[in-house]
């Protein structure tokens, strides 16, 4: 931020306009992304899974409710942990303020973890977080889904996450999947988006990025991500 350049009014407005014609491309590119995305074929879910939660034992089509559309966020959390991870927590600090508009558009969210229930509940409560959150301890669903990895893959250096194969030093990682119910109850996953790619929902770090500092992370990730309750000032 030292010597940063100081112009006149008018030039700002000049360099303004030449990034703004940079901002509608991307823009435009967005909105064309966005339509290729809702444009990929879907696959069936043939496998019904049960979760543990705060309603007992539910299916995925049970997540769903009266809605078609389902949003997942897998939230790396796995049994045994002493608390969920303080980035996915980063993350789920901006749900529930969203679910009202989600439900408008005909859709659930829910957040799904491999920690058992038990383990999940007095982190969410910590957390202050409203939210429906359950646990797939008791089925596949996170390794079918590609967030979570065998330790023989993980030994192996063979670990298929975000659609490539090679070495993954962890159980669990983050991601989002998206699903659709027809009128006839069958699903079927239409998205997944993993590592980066779920940057597009954090709405803090779509502020940070207006920011004369930016994310200032200074090429080390999220160094500086705490657990809300535990910012200093």
């Amino acid at each position: 931020m030292v010597n940063h350049k100081i112009v006149s009014r008018q030039k700002w407005l000049k360099a303004r306009k030449a990034l703004l014609i940079k901002e509608k491309k991307f823009t435009r590119a967005g909105d064309q992304i966005a339509q290729d995305r809702q444009n990929l074929p879907w696959v069936k879910v043939d496998q019904e899974y049960v979760f543990n939660g705060p309603n007992g034992r539910e299916t995925l089509e049970q997540l769903f409710g009266k809605k078609s559309q389902l949003i997942v966020y897998h939230f790396m959390f796995g049994p045994k942990w002493k608390d969920g991870c303080p980035h996915c927590s980063f993350w789920a600090d901006h749900y529930d303020a969203m679910l009202p508009h989600l439900g408008a558009r005909d859709t659930s969210f829910a957040v799904i973890s491999r920690a058992s229930f038990a383990e999940i509940k007095p982190f969410k409560k910590r957390m202050g977080w409203g939210f429906k959150w359950v646990s797939s301890n008791r089925n596949n669903f996170n390794y079918d889904y590609n967030v979570s990895f065998t330790s023989e893959d993980i030994k192996n250096k063979r670990v298929f996450y975000n659609y490539v194969t090679g070495d993954m030093p962890m159980t669990d990682r983050e991601g989002i999947s998206i699903f659709f119910k027809d009128k006839k109850g069958d699903i079927f996953h239409t998205y997944s988006t993993f590592a980066r790619g779920i940057e597009i929902v954090n709405t803090t770090y779509r502020f940070l990025d207006l920011l004369p500092k930016g994310r200032d992370e200074q090429g080390r990730g999220q160094f500086w991500v705490r657990y809300h309750d535990k910012y200093k000032g």
